[in-house]
């Protein structure tokens, strides 16, 4: 569709200002344009379209380049107790996008739905001492047909496997070609007794709704798609808003409070322009959508004398609950050439340990999918990817580079996260980022069930190396999390406004014309891929803010 730029008045309220342009800002802009409502969406990223998108490792990779740069940036810090003080990551800021698409634009883009269990696993297990622990106040059967909106106007390619919930549609398009990993996690799988399934993508298998089928060529994760095949709501949803005419995608302006008036609504965003110059945007109504980190900072930033705790935190649930989903990798090479680099991450995901299994003797289940990950790129490789025994740098080290580049694979697992008050995100008050704002402080330690489903995992991932004929495989350490990139549950839905911040329709409980909808919405974590999930609850917020909206009820 032909954009059709719209650009609106600062002093006039706008029906609605969107604060984040990623997996749920962009499709609640779409909803609502093409509703004819008038949008103006903040990115505090510049504005790139497919053609800036480049395979260059450095620059992507390790100087950050679509996170808007490094912690030194950002500011942002990170302590695994209260009691420490927090110190800037070792690695890219968490969660910390800054390009209009935000995270979906550089994200690997593995995509499964959540199960029935994961929306009410609090009423099946019974609850979990020390924990926040609950059921979502929404069902499987009332996210199901958005689930389906994202398959079909979003693009998702994928075939249904042994333990999926049930659809009501099939998937679009095919999955995209299976890999050596794939075949090779299908090899150990069947001789454990396993089920390798293709693993579903929000990557064009093909061409679709007027995009382009994907390329292969091999630069998912981190990158993003030159070809406009990764379905990121830049490539598939904001396109549409802007067509509207009624969308207007406000990039590198950074939202640093959201102002209520004496009735105590929102009624103005204040942000800092491309100059960083003070601006002010009036609004009809505003909705968050800045991910699980950056929603809570913007939250706590808009405290007043009628929110003195942050804006919509009467029930000091925001910034509490931070989940980041466990991970567990086995690295392995084989003898012959698998030349994983090419292509997309995954092609084939393990879901036998999906569900909790009360005999194991502790909460939490997962996936495991074979991909390449530290050898889909060079540098990441030479650093990360090398066996535990070999020295890391000198002769035997590069060897070691050039013959297992092209015949490794990791076994990668994704498990849950237990909802907890001490892993959260608060404002450091020693540190500021690029613009002065008070940075984001992140406070993370995993529960112990969370470490245990982790090396449950690698032990099971182990068994696969060699059951698949790995030569030699080896593990990384199961240790507490230092970063995380799925930020969930910092301010979750639910029925009472006590132990919640937005209602089952993402509308503020302490302000009737403020919504919240990405990963903070979250009551559970899944377990290890959630932006479906944020997508189909984008798709559905949109419906109901657009309904109340036409009945005047905002």
């Amino acid at each position: 569709p032909m954009a059709n730029k719209v650009t609106f008045d600062q002093r006039t309220p706008v029906d609605f200002a969107i604060i984040g342009s990623g997996a749920a800002g962009g499709i609640i802009a779409k909803e609502l344009s093409t509703a004819g409502f008038n949008v103006v969406v903040f990115e505090q990223g510049p504005y790139r379209k497919a053609e800036d998108f480049t395979h260059d490792e450095y620059s992507v990779v390790f100087n950050s380049e679509l996170l808007g740069g490094g912690p030194e940036v950002s500011g942002q810090t990170f302590r695994h107790d209260e009691d420490e003080v927090a110190t800037s990551p070792p690695v890219p800021p968490i969660g910390y996008a800054q390009t209009v698409g935000g995270s979906s634009v550089h994200f690997s883009a593995n995509f499964w739905r959540f199960r029935e269990s994961d929306f009410k696993e609090r009423s099946m297990l019974g609850p979990i001492s020390g924990t926040n622990f609950a059921d979502w106040p929404v069902t499987y059967d009332e996210i199901e047909p958005y689930y389906t909106r994202v398959e079909w106007e979003v693009g998702v390619s994928g075939a249904p496997g042994p333990f999926d919930s049930f659809r009501s549609k099939p998937f679009p398009m095919p999955p995209l070609p299976v890999k050596s990993s794939g075949v090779l996690l299908e090899k150990g799988a069947k001789k454990l007794g396993l089920h390798a399934q293709a693993q579903p993508h929000a990557i064009l298998s093909q061409p679709f709704n007027g995009r382009a089928g994907c390329i292969k060529c091999g630069h998912c994760m981190f990158f993003g798609c030159e070809v406009g095949a990764k379905s990121s709501t830049l490539a598939a949803m904001i396109p549409l808003a802007e067509a509207s005419g009624h969308c207007e995608i406000r990039d590198r302006s950074a939202v640093f409070r959201i102002e209520t008036d004496d009735a105590g609504r929102a009624s103005e965003v204040l942000y800092y322009d491309k100059d960083g110059k003070e601006q002010a945007q009036m609004a009809k109504a505003v909705i968050v959508s800045a991910n699980g980190a950056e929603t809570s900072r913007l939250l706590l930033l808009s405290a007043s004398e009628r929110h003195p705790d942050g804006l919509a935190n009467s029930s000091g649930f925001v910034g509490r609950n931070l989940m980041f989903n466990a991970h567990a990798t086995v690295d392995g090479v084989f003898e012959h050439p698998l030349n994983d680099y090419k292509s997309v991450q995954v092609s084939k995901v393990i879901h036998d340990f999906y569900e909790t299994d009360e005999a194991r003797g502790f909460y939490g289940g997962g996936g495991i999918d074979a991909r390449p990950l530290w050898s889909a790129t060079p540098i990441l490789h030479a650093i990360l990817g090398m066996p535990h025994d070999v020295p890391g740098w000198g002769a035997e080290w590069k060897a070691e580079i050039a013959h297992n580049f092209t015949r490794q694979m990791t076994l990668a697992s994704g498990t849950t996260s237990l909802a907890m008050d001490r892993n959260n995100i608060t404002l450091d008050p020693n540190s500021t980022d690029q613009w002065g704002r008070p940075a984001i402080r992140a406070t993370y330690r995993d529960h112990d069930d969370d470490l245990a489903i982790a090396r449950f995992l690698s032990e099971r991932s182990q068994e696969l190396m060699d059951a698949a004929g790995a030569t030699k495989y080896w593990a990384h350490e199961i240790k507490p999390a230092d970063n995380g990139v799925h930020l969930l549950g910092t301010a979750r839905m639910g029925d009472d406004p006590t132990t919640s911040v937005i209602d089952r329709y993402h509308r503020s409980h302490d302000v009737p014309n403020l919504f919240i909808c990405d990963g903070s919405s979250f009551v559970t974590s899944g377990r290890g891929q959630p932006t479906m999930t944020i997508m189909a609850l984008a798709f559905r917020a949109a419906e109901h803010i657009a309904a109340a909206a036409k009945a005047n009820e905002i």
